[in-house]
C-alpha cells in the first residue's frame, strides 16, 4: 500500500482526474515494469481500487490483468490478485456503496465486462487451466470469477466450456477438494454451469456427480451446503430423462430414504433443516413429475415403494409437530409418488392415522380439505393428493363411491367415511369446500362408467319427514337456488363429468322436467361478465345431454332438444356461450399442470381434468347441434358398423392368441421328443456294450470247454465237464433274463412312440384357423414323421440283431448238449464192478435228464420271446400304416392351401382391375373440370402398394 500512497499522493488535480490518472499509472506499471515485485504491487493496488472505482479499473486494466494471467503463472500471488480484481470488476454482488440512481447502470456493467472478457474464448480456457492449480490463492478466486461469468452470461460461457477439452472434468475435480470453501463454491459453480443445459448436465452426471454429491449430503447433515447440493441435483435431474434413468439404475433412490427419517424429536426443527427437507421433497417430485415420460415415472415410483421411501413419506404425513410448509410439500410429494401407479395407490389406501380408533389417512386428509379453518395451500395439497390417488385407479374410485351407497354406510355413525365427508363439503356453506368436494367427487367418476351408474343410487335425507332425494337431484336443486359462482362452477363441472359417456345418467337428469328449462333460461339470458362462465358451463351440460342422449325419453329426444335450442336460444348464440369456457383467462392456466396451484381461493375455478374434458367435447357438441336427424342416423349406423368391425378384429385376435398357444405346445412337444430320442440313443449304446460283453463271455466259455474236452481219460474229467455244463446253463439263463428285460424296455419305448403318434394325429386333425398356420403345422408334422420313421428303423434293426443273437445262442446250446451226450457214452471206467458201473451210469443219466429238462424250459422261453418279437413287428407295421395315413392328410392340407392361394390371387387381380378403372374415371373427371380430392388419390396409391406387398408375401409363402 505504500506504493499506492506514493502514487496517489503525488497527484494535485481534482478527485476524478486523480483516480483515473492513478489507475492509468498503475496499468502502465503492470505492463512496463520488469520487476515482478513492482508488477505484483501494482496489481494489488488495482485490486484495492476495483471495488470503489469498478468502471475505471475495468476499462483501463482488464487487458493488462489478462496479460498477467498469461505471462506470470509462475507466481501464485500476482495471479490471485489479478483474479480477485477481475472478479470485483465483473461481479454484481457488492453494490453497497453505489447510489440508488446508478444501481441499474452498475448492474449492467457486469454483463458488459463479461462480454468483453469472453469475446476471446482463450480467456475462458485460460481460466479453466488456472483452476488446475492447487494453490488456494489461485483456485478459490478462479472459482468465484468463473461463477460470476456464468451468472452474467450463462449460455455463452456454457458453450465455451462445453467445447473446451476436459473443461467440465476439470470443474468436477473441485468437489473432491479437501478445503471446504473451495468445495462449497465449486458446488455453486456447478449450479450455474448446469442450469438449463442438457448436454452439460449429462456430462456432469457421468462424471460421478451423483455419488459425490450424495456423499457430501450424508457427511454435512443439516448445513447450508446440503441445500446447495440438493439444488445442483435438481438441475441435473429436472427435465433430463437420461440423467433420471441413470440416477434410478445407479440405486441412488435408495440412498434418499434416510433423509426423511425425522424420528420422534419433531420439536427440533431448525430453519436450515426445514429448508433442506423442503428441497429434498422437491427433488423426489422431480423424479416422479407428471411431465416426465410415463415409463420413467412409473419405474421411479416402483423403486420408491420397494426401498421404503413412500412408507417413510407417509410416516411424516401422519406425524405430529411437523411444520405446515413441510406437511404441505410432503402431501404434494406423496401425491405424485402414487399418481397412476396401482401398487403405491393400494398402499396409500391401507395407511392409517395414529388415532384411537385408527382412521384411514384418506379420511383424515379429506377432513382437512373440507375444513375452512385450514390453510388454503394445505387444502389445495389435500385435493391434489386425492386426485392422484384416484388417477387411473378404478379400484380406488369404486371404494370411494361405495362409501356413499346405502348398503355400506355405517348405521351407528361412529366412523366418518370419505363419501360422507365429500357430501358434507358439497353442501356446506363454504364455497371453497363446495368446489373442492365437487372436483374430488368428479375424479371418483373420471373415465369410469360403472361408478357413474352406481352414484345414481345415492339418496340424501334433506330434512325430517321429507322423502330422500337423489344426489343428482340435490345438485341441480342447489344450482337453481342461485348460490355463489364458485359453488355453481364446481357443481356444473361435477354434473358434466357425471353425464359424459353415460346415457343412463343423462336419462336420469332429463327425467326431472325442471332441469332443461333451467339450463335454457340460464343460457338465453344476457348477464354480466361474471355470469358468462356459468352460462358456458350450462351450455356444455345441455350439449352433453344431447350428444350422449339415447332417445329413451320421448319428450327429450335429441331432435326435440335441438329444436328447443334453436327456438329459445339460437344455434349461433348457443355455440358462442359454449366458447366462453375455453376463452376464460383461468382456463389456460388450469390446463397446464395437474396440480391445483392457485395464489388465492378466488382463482380456484377450473380443474385440470375438466379442461381436458372440455377440449374433447366442445367440437363434437358443436357438430351435434348442427347435425340433422338423417346425419344422426347415418352416424349411428357407422357406429354400429365400427362396433361389428371391432368385434371381428377381437375375434381374430383371440384366434391368433390360440394359434400362438398351440405353436408353443408343439414346440414343447418337439423338445420333449428330442430329449426322449437322446435317452433312447444312450439306452441303445448301453445295450450294444452289454451284448458285446456277453459275446466275450461266451467266447471265453467256448475256449474253456474245448480245453476240457481234450482230457477224456478219467472220471474226474467227466465231473469237471458236467460242472462246466451246469455253469454254462446258469450263464445262459442270465443271458435270457437280460434279453427279456431288454425286450420289455423296447416294448415300453414302442408304447411311448404309439402314444406320441396318437398325439400327432389329434393335433393334425384339429381344425386350422388360417392357411399360413396350417401350412407351417403340416411342415412341422412332416419333419416329426420323418424323425419317427428314422427311430422306427433303428428299433427294427435292434430287434433283428437281438433275434439273430438269440438263434445263435440256441444253436450253440444244442451243440453243447450233443457233445455232453456223446461224451457220456464214450467214457469207460476201468477197475470197477458192473454194479458200480450201473450206479454211476444211473447218476449220469439223472444228470442228463435234468439237463434235458432245463433245455426244454429254455426252448419254451425262447419260443415265447419269438412270439413277443412277432407281436412287436405287428405293432411296428401298424405304426407305419398310421404314418402313411398322416402323410396323406398332410398332402390334402397342402392341396387346400394351394387352392386358397389361387383364389386369393384371383381376388387381387380383380381388385387391381377395379382400382385401375377408378383411376381412369378420376382422370376423366379431372379432364371434365370436376375437383377430385388428393387424399383419396394418396389413399388409393397406398392401397395399391399394400396389395402389391401382399402379393409378394403370398408368392414368398408359396416358395416356402
Amino acid at each position: 500500500m505504500n506504493f499506492l500512497r506514493g502514487v496517489m499522493g503525488g497527484q494535485s488535480a481534482g478527485p476524478q482526474h486523480t483516480e483515473a490518472e492513478t489507475i492509468q499509472k498503475l496499468c502502465d506499471r503492470v505492463s512496463s515494469s520488469t520487476l515482478l515485485d513492482d508488477r505484483r504491487n501494482a496489481v494489488r493496488a488495482l485490486k484495492s481500487l476495483s471495488k470503489k472505482y469498478r468502471l475505471e479499473v475495468g476499462i483501463q486494466a482488464m487487458d493488462h490483468l489478462i496479460h498477467v494471467l498469461q505471462t506470470d503463472r509462475s507466481d501464485s500471488e500476482i495471479i490471485g490478485y489479478a483474479l480477485d480484481t477481475l472478479y470485483n470488476i465483473i461481479s454484481n454482488d457488492e453494490e453497497e456503496e453505489v447510489e440508488e440512481n446508478s444501481t441499474r447502470q452498475s448492474e449492467d456493467f457486469g454483463s458488459q465486462f463479461t462480454e468483453i472478457f469472453i469475446k476471446q474464448q482463450e480467456n475462458v480456457t485460460l481460466l479453466l487451466s488456472l483452476l488446475e492449480e492447487f494453490d488456494f490463492h489461485v483456485r478459490w478466486p478462479g472459482v468465484k470469477l468463473l461463477t460470476s461469468l456464468l451468472k452474467q452470461l450463462g449460455p455463452q460461457v456454457q458453450q465455451i466450456i462445453l467445447v473446451s477439452p476436459m473443461g467440465v472434468s476439470r470443474l468436477m475435480d473441485l468437489l473432491a477438494d479437501s478445503r471446504e470453501v473451495i468445495r462449497n463454491d465449486g458446488v455453486l459453480l456447478l449450479q450455474a454451469l448446469t442450469r438449463s443445459n442438457g448436454a452439460i448436465q449429462k456430462i456432469v452426471a457421468f462424471e460421478n456427480a451423483f455419488e459425490r454429491l450424495l456423499d457430501i449430503i450424508t457427511e454435512e447433515g443439516n448445513s447450508i451446503v446440503v441445500e446447495d447440493c440438493l439444488i445442483l441435483l435438481q438441475n441435473l435431474l429436472k427435465n433430463n430423462n437420461s440423467n433420471q434413468n441413470f440416477f434410478k439404475e445407479g440405486s441412488y433412490i435408495q440412498r434418499m430414504k434416510p433423509w426423511f427419517d425425522v424420528g420422534d424429536e419433531n420439536s427440533g426443527w431448525s430453519a436450515q433443516k426445514v429448508t433442506n427437507l423442503h428441497v429434498m421433497l422437491q427433488l423426489v417430485r422431480v423424479l416422479v413429475s407428471p411431465t416426465n415420460p410415463p415409463g420413467a415415472t412409473s419405474s421411479c415410483q416402483k423403486a420408491m415403494f420397494q426401498c421404503g421411501l413412500l412408507q417413510q413419506l407417509c410416516t411424516i404425513l401422519m406425524a405430529t409437530g411437523v411444520p405446515a410448509d413441510i406437511l404441505t410439500e410432503t402431501i404434494n410429494t406423496v401425491s405424485e409418488v402414487i399418481r397412476g401407479y396401482q401398487v403405491n395407490q393400494d398402499y396409500f389406501a391401507s395407511v392409517n392415522a395414529p388415532s384411537n380408533p385408527p382412521r384411514p389417512a384418506i379420511v383424515v386428509l379429506l377432513m382437512s380439505m373440507v375444513n375452512e379453518r385450514q390453510p388454503f395451500v394445505l387444502r389445495c395439497a389435500v385435493l391434489y393428493c386425492f386426485q392422484c390417488f384416484l388417477y387411473k385407479n378404478q379400484k380406488g374410485q369404486g371404494e370411494i363411491v361405495s362409501t356413499l351407497l346405502p348398503s355400506t354406510i355405517d348405521a351407528t355413525g361412529n366412523s366418518v367415511s370419505a363419501g360422507q365427508l365429500l357430501c358434507g363439503g358439497l353442501f356446506s356453506t363454504d364455497s371453497l369446500s363446495n368446489w373442492c368436494a365437487a372436483v374430488a367427487l368428479a375424479h371418483a367418476l373420471q373415465e369410469n362408467a360403472t361408478q357413474k351408474e352406481q352414484l345414481l343410487r345415492v339418496q340424501l335425507a334433506t330434512s325430517i319427514g321429507n322423502p330422500p332425494v337423489s344426489l343428482l337431484q340435490q345438485c341441480t336443486n342447489i344450482l337453481s337456488q342461485g348460490s355463489k359462482i364458485q359453488t355453481r362452477v364446481g357443481l356444473l363441472m361435477l354434473l358434466c363429468t357425471w353425464l359424459s359417456n353415460c346415457p343412463i345418467a343423462v336419462t336420469h337428469f332429463l327425467h326431472n322436467s325442471a332441469n332443461v328449462p333451467f339450463l335454457t333460461g340460464q343460457i338465453a339470458e344476457n348477464l354480466g361478465e361474471e355470469e358468462q362462465l356459468v352460462q358456458g358451463l350450462c351450455a356444455l351440460l345441455l350439449g352433453i345431454s344431447i350428444y350422449f342422449n339415447d332417445n329413451s325419453l320421448e319428450s327429450y329426444m335429441k331432435e326435440k332438444l335441438k329444436q328447443l335450442i334453436e327456438k329459445r336460444i339460437g344455434k349461433e348464440n348457443f355455440i358462442e356461450k359454449l366458447g366462453f369456457i375455453s376463452k376464460h383467462e383461468l382456463y389456460s392456466r388450469a390446463s397446464q399442470k395437474p396440480q391445483p396451484n392457485f395464489p388465492s381461493p378466488e382463482y380456484m375455478i377450473f380443474d385440470h381434468e375438466f379442461t381436458k374434458l372440455v377440449k374433447e367435447l366442445e367440437g363434437v357438441i358443436t357438430k351435434a347441434i348442427y347435425k340433422s336427424s338423417e346425419e344422426d342416423k347415418k352416424e349411428e349406423e357407422v357406429k354400429k358398423t365400427l362396433e361389428q368391425h371391432d368385434s371381428i378384429v377381437t375375434h381374430y385376435k383371440n384366434m391368433i392368441r390360440e394359434q400362438d398357444l398351440q405353436l408353443e405346445e408343439l414346440k414343447q412337444q418337439i423338445s420333449t421328443l428330442k430329449c426322449q430320442n437322446e435317452q433312447l440313443q444312450t439306452a441303445v449304446t448301453q445295450q450294444v456294450s452289454q451284448i458285446q460283453q456277453h459275446k466275450d463271455q461266451y467266447n471265453l466259455l467256448k475256449v474253456q470247454l474245448g480245453k476240457d474236452n481234450q482230457h477224456q481219460g478219467s472220471y474226474s474229467d467227466k465231473t469237471q465237464v458236467n460242472g462246466i455244463q451246469s455253469e454254462e446253463v446258469g450263464r445262459l439263463r442270465e443271458e435270457l433274463e437280460e434279453l427279456k428285460s431288454n425286450q420289455e424296455l423296447l416294448q415300453s419305448q414302442l408304447a411311448e412312440k404309439n402314444s406320441l403318434i396318437e398325439n400327432l394325429k389329434s393335433s393334425q386333425t384339429s381344425p386350422g384357423t388360417n392357411e399360413q398356420s396350417s401350412a407351417t403345422a403340416s411342415a412341422r408334422d412332416s419333419e416329426q414323421i420323418a424323425e419317427l420313421k428314422q427311430e422306427l428303423a433303428t428299433l427294427k434293426s435292434q430287434l433283428n440283431s437281438q433275434s439273430m443273437e438269440i438263434t445263435k445262442l440256441q444253436t450253440e446250446k444244442q451243440e453243447l448238449l450233443q457233445k455232453t451226450e456223446t461224451f457220456a457214452k464214450s467214457v469207460p471206467v476201468p477197475g470197477e464192478s458192473e454194479a458200480g458201473m450201473a450206479t454211476k451210469t444211473t447218476d449220469v443219466e439223472g444228470r442228463l435228464s435234468a439237463l434235458l429238462q432245463e433245455t426244454k424250459e429254455l426252448k419254451n422261453e425262447i419260443k415265447a420271446l419269438s412270439e413277443e418279437r412277432t407281436a412287436i413287428k405287428e405293432q411296428l407295421d401298424a405304426s407305419n400304416s398310421t404314418i402313411a395315413i398322416l402323410q396323406n392328410e398332410k398332402n390334402k392340407l397342402e392341396m387346400d392351401v394351394t387352392d386358397s392361394k389361387k383364389e386369393q390371387d384371383d381376388l387381387l387381380v380383380l381388385l387391381a382391375d377395379q382400382d385401375q378403372k377408378i383411376f381412369s374415371l378420376k382422370n376423366k373427371l379431372k379432364e371434365l373440370g370436376h375437383p377430385v380430392e388428393e387424399e383419396d388419390e394418396l389413399e388409393s396409391g397406398d392401397q395399391d402398394d399394400e396389395e402389391d406387398e401382399d402379393e409378394d408375401d403370398g408368392k414368398d409363402q408359396g416358395h416356402i
